[in-house]
């Protein structure tokens, strides 16, 4: 069986133009192409799984170097594992390009977002604020109360307050390919992306149908 995914990175986005003159909103992912870096079998590992390996580097550690050398002489950046229920056909060393996806396919895109820092409550999660007037100059983007005093006597989990903003795995699902360019190695998915740009994207076949 075929493998289901691949490693790529965000370029950006843009305009794309039907045939029928209708415009929609595009994300150009460049994916791979990956090198096929270890097998993993369900007699030996308890599993079927590939590894894919992506992006050139001139240098790496020692381990890595041992655990590349099956493969040829380079050395590589990002490593992911994909699960497939056969891996009989697959060769190790062997390259996967974005041959393996179709015009039309189902993809789920997984990133990290954005990291915006630590932040307020307006910006965080869309807060109101407070009235601008009476005298509330410094309470415009105050979170104002968290809790009762006697009853419950506490915050409960999960109040909405400021802090961390962004930087968190994100996975978009049911991103249609619109367009695949095998000969660049660019595939273009309607709708956005999570992560900025050059930003790691896992992409995965949505073959469960799962919304």
């Amino acid at each position: 069986m075929s493998i289901n995914g691949m490693i790529g990175k965000k370029i950006g986005t843009t305009s794309y133009f039907r045939e029928d003159g209708s415009m929609i909103g595009v994300t150009a992912v460049t994916a791979g192409p990956c090198k096929v870096s270890q097998i993993k079998l369900k007699e030996t590992d308890g599993y079927n799984a590939v590894q894919l390996a992506y992006e050139d580097v001139s240098n790496t550690n020692s381990p890595l170097k041992g655990h590349f050398k099956k493969v040829g002489d380079l050395s590589y950046r990002y490593m992911r594992e994909f699960s497939v229920t056969e891996s009989s056909d697959i060769d190790l060393g062997s390259d996967v390009d974005i041959s393996i996806f179709n015009v039309g396919d189902k993809i789920n895109a997984t990133a990290y977002s954005k990291g915006r820092g630590f932040a307020g409550v307006v910006k965080r999660h869309g807060f109101k604020g407070g009235p601008k007037t009476h005298g509330q100059s410094d309470r415009w983007r105050a979170p104002g109360s968290i809790g009762a005093g006697s009853s419950p006597g506490r915050v409960h989990k999960g109040q909405k307050m400021p802090g961390h903003m962004g930087n968190r795995k994100v996975t978009v699902r049911n991103l249609e390919v619109i367009s695949i360019d095998i000969e660049n190695s660019i595939v273009l998915l309607k709708g956005s992306l999570p992560g900025a740009k050059n930003s790691l994207v896992i992409l995965r076949k949505n073959e469960n149908g799962i919304q």
